[in-house]
């Protein structure tokens, strides 16, 4: 018999929202069903195989300290914030189903008056054909005997900046990862005025109930009441990491040029795991050897504006007569890879 838990997040930590959702799924039994409603605070979250450099901009992200985190499912990137909420069904097989739990969603928007509906693959919206918007997207995670899906609802999200963070400043970056579609989007409180969070857990909780016929009670989680499972606080470390939001990237090539004063300089880096793992710099300058010394040293560095800024600020003290070069070439670049 399946017993079915209701969790609901008090955390706006979304590394620690992820690791706890990352947690449940690995350790429940196969005759569980979970409900856990969660939010971020100014996260932009991309899906297993995506390339942060390609999807988001990281330098806008970095100035207004919005948080990057890496979900260990596929599918797009999104930006959360207060606005949002977030819901994760997850079920050992063969109950585990993501359109039984799509359903629960649409019952409990009905509750409170909206009316959306599914389609293409992952997406809920409103509105049909040319006044169709987006409101909600979804990925899903399957093992041999579970499955999870989880997704993210516009309530009252800031979609301005939704925009600034998810339209990645113009590389020449080729990618291996997956690229994010983007849609028409809408918030719900342009259907219901004042709906928020809280409403909305209160109704998918009651449609949840109501399909599964329980009435299990409801576990608030947070830091402050750190849940008992497995592991957790390695995975939270994980979680927060750079070595898994940035370096668990895919491979991918940035192509970048310039000319200075001095001379033009092309670069090609590769990357592999967001590290440097082959550096081709071109240059007509007539003290080409400061290039060359730069190009091997970038070999097996992070590819992060910090690392790659120790790597000029040794060459500037292998080659101080050219300090002034190279600190114009040492701007360029960190900017060009930030």
């Amino acid at each position: 018999m399946m017993t079915s838990r209701i969790l609901i997040s008090n955390s706006h930590d979304p590394a620690f929202n992820l690791a706890v959702e990352d947690c449940i799924f690995r350790s429940m039994s196969a005759d569980q069903r979970v409900l856990f409603l969660w939010r971020n605070a100014d996260t932009v979250v991309i899906g297993r195989a995506q390339n942060p450099w390609k999807e988001c901009n990281i330098k806008k992200m970095e100035q207004d300290e919005v948080y990057l985190a890496r979900r260990q499912s596929g599918g797009g990137a999104v930006f959360h914030d207060l606005g949002n909420t977030n819901f994760t069904f997850m079920a050992g097989k063969p109950e585990y189903n993501k359109e039984i739990s799509t359903d629960i969603v649409l019952q409990g928007l009905k509750l409170l008056g909206i009316e959306g509906r599914a389609t293409g693959r992952n997406d809920l919206v409103v509105g049909d054909d040319e006044n169709m918007k987006k409101f909600s997207g979804s990925a899903y995670r399957e093992t041999p005997d579970r499955g999870f899906h989880h997704g993210t609802l516009l309530l009252s999200a800031d979609l301005s900046r939704l925009a600034n963070y998810l339209n990645p400043d113009p590389k020449k970056l080729q990618s291996k990862g997956i690229t994010s579609v983007r849609a028409r989007v809408t918030n719900l409180d342009q259907i219901v005025s004042g709906i928020d969070h809280q409403q909305v857990c209160d109704a998918i909780s009651q449609a949840y109930c109501e399909y599964y016929d329980v009435q299990p009670e409801v576990e608030f989680i947070s830091p402050d009441a750190f849940p008992d499972l497995p592991n957790f606080a390695e995975k939270f470390e994980k979680q927060k990491s750079w070595e898994w939001n940035y370096g668990n990237s895919p491979q991918f090539t940035h192509s970048l040029d310039e000319r200075f004063v001095w001379g033009g300089v092309e670069c090609h880096l590769d990357a592999k795991k967001a590290v440097i793992t082959d550096a081709k710099i071109f240059t007509d300058s007539l003290y080409p050897e400061p290039l060359e010394a730069l190009g091997q040293k970038l070999i097996g560095v992070p590819y992060e504006p910090k690392a790659v800024a120790a790597c000029l600020d040794d060459i500037v003290a292998m080659y101080p007569q050219q300090q002034s070069e190279l600190l114009e070439l040492k701007a360029w670049l960190v900017e060009a890879i930030s």
